[in-house]
């Protein structure tokens, strides 16, 4: 006789953690600066998910909290409280060792200033091989990636160059090129083309492109520029340190970016920023009413109700 079966209930099914899927993930992310008796919210709040191959542009006004997140994504910067998470690493409460190895193999960094990028006294050959020299690389392993690098983001011709033999241009494209040095799964470049030509730009833009479709690299982008972020298929707004809107692109017959269609960010606590065109059209101040549509909900101006 064998024993008998003995069914249980089936226990409350738990939700996915919030981003379990994605490369990057931001939840609820704060960050706060203390400046002798000033106190800074440079992030309040912010979600972000960033999925594997996504090559995204981040935007937003000077101090809204763009650039601090790319430092926190780097681990350059540590949150103050909220959730940070990078290629499964946990930025919150990452050692400072962990943050070496972290910033040497996880992220690859692109700055703003041509010249920090690179070093005044070695050729772009020699700053590529660089960092697989410091992470162990062996020779022959160093020299094919350094040559693959260089090839393929057009800058070949610069091998034996030092960066005042380069344009700003070169200058940066071999700063991809070490930024990637170690395979990164995540580029992260702030404002990258900020101090070039539009032409110039592009090339740059195109090298990072390449980086994302050729290379493997999930690429992040924090720019002012209109032109970049629209030859990106998603770009995110950030506004008082939280996302605020998304504009995504469908892409077109030839894979690039196509027709656009702009999305405002709800985050986790159901809250929405309205775009101030929007509060200004309609007369929105510190209370609007709300309602449930079928299939939508309305947001009026108090105001209505008064009259």
């Amino acid at each position: 006789m064998t024993d008998p079966v003995l069914t249980l209930p089936a226990g409350p099914r738990h939700a996915p953690e919030f981003g379990h899927d994605a490369l990057v993930v931001c939840d609820n992310l704060v960050r706060i600066y203390q400046t002798d008796s000033v106190e800074v919210q440079a992030l309040q709040g912010l979600d972000l998910l960033i999925h594997d191959g996504e090559m995204v542009a981040i935007v937003g006004a000077s101090g809204s909290g763009k650039s601090t997140l790319l430092q926190v994504l780097a681990g350059v910067d540590a949150p103050t409280a909220g959730r940070a998470r990078v290629a499964g690493h946990d930025l919150v409460d990452m050692s400072r060792s962990d943050r070496v190895r972290f910033r040497r193999h996880v992220v690859g960094f692109v700055r703003q200033q041509a010249a920090r990028n690179l070093v005044p006294y070695l050729t772009a050959s020699q700053v590529v091989d660089l960092p697989m020299t410091i992470a162990g690389t062996a020779r022959k392993d160093r020299r094919e990636r350094t040559e693959t690098l260089l090839e393929t983001l057009g800058v070949a011709h610069c091998a034996h160059r030092r960066p005042q033999e380069m344009s700003g241009g070169e200058q940066q494209r071999v700063a991809i090129a070490v930024a990637l040095a170690n395979r990164p799964k995540v580029l992260l470049a702030d404002e990258p083309t900020g101090e070039l030509d539009s032409e110039t730009a592009s090339d740059v833009f195109a090298a990072l492109r390449t980086a994302n479709r050729d290379l493997g690299a999930t690429v992040v982008v924090v720019t002012h520029d209109a032109a970049v972020s629209g030859q990106v298929a998603r770009t995110v707004a950030i506004r008082d340190g939280r996302t605020s809107s998304e504009v995504l692109r469908s892409a077109d017959t030839e894979g690039a970016p196509g027709a656009a269609e702009e999305y405002a960010v709800m985050d986790r606590a159901g809250r929405v920023q309205v775009p101030r065109e929007f509060r200004e059209a309609l007369d929105l101040t510190r209370r609007v009413r709300i309602a449930l549509a079928q299939d939508h909900v309305e947001i009026r101006s108090d105001r209505d109700e008064e009259e």
